[in-house]
This record gives C-alpha cells, sequence and structure tokens, in this order.
C-alpha cells in the first residue's frame, strides 16, 4: 500500500505519529496498571461496578459537551485565519457547551440516588461518587472545549503532550485511591481522573491566551450550530447508545447470571479495548483523511482493499498471538481470579477483527459526510448487540456476550458491504467520477 507509507513518511511520522504512538503506549500502560490494581485490591464484582460506571461516565461526557468536539475542530480549522468568524465559532461553542453542561451536572447531582440504582442496583449506596462526577463534570468540559481549539489550531504537539502527562497524573491518582480505599476509591478516581487533565491543558490555555478575547456572549451565533449539528448527531449516538448498551448488557448479566460474570466480560473488554488502540489510531490518521480526499470509486476501492492486504494480515496475526498467550495475558493484566476470561477470547478476537473490516469501509460515511447513513446503521447496531447479546447469553451463559459482539459486527459488516458493493465490488467505468 504505497500510498500509506509514503503518508506516514511524509505527514504523519515526522509530525504527530511518534508522540501519537508514545499517548497510546501511555494509556496502554496506565490501563494495564488500573487494570492489575482493581484486580488486586477489588477483585471481579469490582470490575463489574466499575465498567457501568465508566460507561456511563463517557456518555454523560459526551452529552454534557453536545458532541462538538470535531465540529469545533474542523470549523476552528477553516475559519482560524478569520477574526470575525472565530470568535463567533468560540464564542458559540464555548457558552452553548457550558449550559449544557451546567445542565447535566445539576441533573447527575440531584437524581444521584436514581443513577446509583441504574448502575449498581439498591444494593449499593454509591451515590456520593455520582455527586462526585457532577461535580468535576465542567471541569472535563472546559478540558475538551481546549483540547478542540488545540486541535483546530493543528498544535498537535502540545495536545499529545499534555494527553501524555495527564494519564501519568490519572494513572497515580487511580493507583493511590485504589489503594487507599479500595472499590470506593476507584469509583472516584473513575470519575475525577479525565477532570484532572484540565490542570495540565490550563498550561496550553494560558499559552494561548489571546483567544480568550475572542469569546464575547453578544458573538453567539447560532446559526453556528448548523455546521456542528451533523458532526454532534453521529459522534453523540456513538457515545450514548454503546456506552448506554453495554450498561444494559452488563446489567442483564448480574440478573441472570451473576455479577462475577459480568466482571469477566468487562476485563475482556477492557483487553480488546487496549489493542484495538493500535489500529484505530492507524485508521484515524490515515483512513480518514485519505477517504476526504478521494474523488472517485476506483480511487476508494484501491485503498479499500489495500488497506485489506496490507494491514489486516498484521492485525490477524497479532489477534492470533493474543488468543496463544491468553492463559498469559490473563494472570499478567489481572489475576488467577479472572482465569474464566479465557474463554471469552476467542468470539471477542474474531468479533474486533469484523468490526475493524467494517470500520474502514463504515468511515467513508464520515469522509462524505453521509450523515444520515452512519446514524441509522450505528443504531441499528446496538440494537442488534442487545438483542443477539440477551438471546445469547441466555442459551450460552456469559460467554453469549461475545458471540453477540461477534454476530453484531457481522451484520453490520454485510449492510456496510451493501451499500457500498458497487464501490468496492462492482463494473467501474474509467471516465466515472463520483
Amino acid at each position: 500500500m504505497k500510498n500509506l507509507i509514503k503518508y506516514i513518511n511524509t505527514n504523519v511520522l515526522f509530525k504527530v505519529a511518534h508522540l501519537n504512538s508514545a499517548t497510546i503506549v501511555t494509556k496502554i500502560i496506565a490501563g494495564i496498571l488500573t487494570s492489575k490494581a482493581i484486580a488486586i485490591f477489588i477483585g471481579v464484582e469490582g470490575m463489574a461496578l466499575i465498567g457501568n460506571l465508566r460507561n456511563f461516565l463517557s456518555a454523560v461526557q459526551s452529552i454534557s459537551i453536545l458532541g462538538f468536539y470535531n465540529g469545533v475542530v474542523k470549523t476552528i480549522a477553516k475559519v482560524k485565519d478569520d477574526s470575525k468568524k472565530l470568535s463567533e465559532t468560540l464564542s458559540t461553542a464555548y457558552y452553548v457547551c457550558f449550559f449544557s453542561t451546567v445542565i447535566m451536572a445539576f441533573l447527575c447531582y440531584y437524581n444521584a440516588q436514581f443513577i446509583n440504582d441504574l448502575l449498581f442496583s439498591a444494593n449499593y449506596n454509591y451515590a456520593y461518587v455520582i455527586q462526585v462526577l457532577a461535580l468535576a463534570l465542567p471541569f472535563y468540559a472546559l478540558n475538551m472545549m481546549s483540547f478542540s481549539i488545540m486541535n483546530g489550531f493543528s498544535n498537535y504537539k502540545m495536545l499529545l503532550i499534555i494527553n501524555i502527562i495527564g494519564q501519568i497524573l490519572g494513572l497515580l491518582v487511580t493507583l493511590l485511591l485504589i489503594y487507599e480505599d479500595n472499590i470506593d476509591g476507584a469509583l472516584v478516581a473513575a470519575v475525577i481522573a479525565p477532570s484532572l487533565i484540565f490542570l495540565i491543558t490550563l498550561v496550553g490555555i494560558i499559552n494561548r491566551r489571546n483567544l480568550m478575547t475572542y469569546i464575547k456572549v453578544d458573538h453567539i451565533r447560532f446559526k453556528i450550530l448548523k455546521v456542528f449539528g451533523p458532526y454532534a448527531a453521529m459522534a453523540l449516538v456513538t457515545a450514548i447508545a454503546v456506552p448506554l448498551i453495554s450498561i444494559c448488557i452488563r446489567n442483564y448479566i448480574i440478573s441472570e447470571i451473576g455479577i462475577k460474570e459480568a466482571g469477566y466480560w468487562e476485563a475482556m473488554n477492557r483487553i480488546s479495548d487496549y489493542y484495538l488502540m493500535f489500529i484505530t489510531s492507524i485508521i484515524t490518521l490515515y483512513v480518514v483523511p485519505r477517504f476526504a480526499e478521494i474523488k472517485s470509486k476506483r480511487e476508494f476501492r484501491k485503498e479499500v482493499l489495500g488497506f485489506y492486504k496490507s494491514v489486516m494480515p498484521i492485525f490477524g496475526l497479532g489477534l492470533l498471538i493474543i488468543y496463544l498467550l491468553k492463559p498469559y495475558i490473563v494472570p499478567l493484566i489481572f489475576s488467577e481470579e479472572f482465569q474464566p476470561v479465557e474463554n471469552l477470547f476467542l468470539w471477542q478476537l474474531l468479533g474486533d477483527f469484523v468490526k475493524v473490516l467494517s470500520l474502514v469501509i463504515a468511515y467513508q460515511f464520515l469522509a462524505k459526510k453521509m450523515f444520515t447513513h452512519f446514524i441509522i446503521i450505528e443504531v441499528f447496531l446496538v440494537i442488534m448487540l442487545y438483542i443477539s447479546s440477551v438471546y445469547l447469553i441466555d442459551v450460552f451463559g456469559v460467554e453469549g456476550a461475545v458471540i453477540g459482539h461477534f454476530v453484531s459486527y457481522l451484520m453490520h459488516f454485510g449492510i456496510v458491504l451493501l451499500i457500498f458493493g458497487t464501490s468496492l465490488f462492482g463494473i467501474i467505468p474509467d471516465e466515472y467520477k463520483e
């Protein structure tokens, strides 16, 4: 895949890839150390509870900034040399997100007990953790808005350095709180760690403090929201639906099988997250911008098939190695108590392989701004993920959840192939241009 190699050499490697790789490695190491601490000090049951909180936190964070991140980044990149439009973009994004975050924080704080019962059941009382989440939420929102500004101005180096330092700071706080207060410490750490990065981001804000003069109440323009709208809709569908469905599946496992089995499933999801970071970073850095440049179906086919031929065999080999090493990976990341997780590897790995096959093509929806297609297919995916998982859990136990993961993405892949079938497999006249 010559274009990929050329692109990496000329655009990615010397600009952001090395720091991006460092960020990914830092995230993985931090995640593994956190998982190890949870396994040692808290155990399988705590893993399940923390999984529900993490999913809820992910959804709430996305709602608080209204899914504006990508829209703000792309808009700033376009208007950064036009002070008037830049001021309108920054002002609108900042104040609208500020009010949405405050509303979300109030809702979480004053409904903490209700949320506790949904996430942990009435058998646990972690309502105070939800209140801590509410208090930390504005700092997370400020951090993400600052990130979007730096990203929009292509300040990748500062952005990635802040991410690395933030990951290390979050890890230290998490390990300390788990050591001091076990499950309570882990839950509190989960909700405050993402907000702590704002302390580091302040350095970046100070370096660009002149941008604060662009943020004015009277420069809010609701027409800007129309620009953010499609990006926000796509981001919110994915960022809300997937975590909430995960909570529903985990709660179903808890109610029908047991909390330990839910902890095993959460552990498998964590392992999956770690290795998927590498492949998704390649897709984000290369596939999305490359697809945006492509004008013809022939080029699109060439890029997709080229990615399949060059990257997917390596990814597949990596998954095979992970599968063969599972007896060593599970105790290394967790503990001997998590040994049943080994039974979940096969279907999870197969599902993740198909997931990446599907995502590579599906990113064409984003590149070509096919927002409606993206949202409909994403909604279909989460519905099928829940239905197939619940049905298969009843048949196969907790292993049914990972089988459902595989089945759902296999159907997702099939639908994506149908939509882009002509581009990928049909006869394309030489003169045809999209």
